[in-house]
């Protein structure tokens, strides 16, 4: 195991959850409900799912896409979707 990899993975998902509407929605449930442990355990469940999924095609892409390339695909998706979630008109 690579722990370099380890830490530097782990303190940037971190900081990047922290604040995120995942983050706020577990705050949300758990201030309505009495079962907190079964809150934590489906925001466990629910994020190692979501990571796993990640990872794993991640991987799959990264057999055929450089990562030179990835970084120029996924960067410019990832400005699109904050910008459409910036300027998105709010539900009512």
């Amino acid at each position: 195991m690579d722990f370099k990899v380890f830490i530097t993975t782990f303190v940037t998902i971190f900081l990047a959850e922290l604040g995120d509407k995942t983050q706020f929605a577990a705050f949300a449930a758990s201030s309505q409900s009495k079962s907190t442990l079964s809150i934590l355990l489906a925001v466990i469940a629910a994020l190692s799912l979501a990571g796993a999924i990640g990872v794993f095609a991640g991987k799959v892409l990264g057999e055929y896409v450089k990562p030179e390339t990835m970084r120029y695909i996924v960067g410019p998706l990832f400005i699109a979707m904050g910008c459409w979630y910036l300027f998105k008109s709010p539900q009512s």
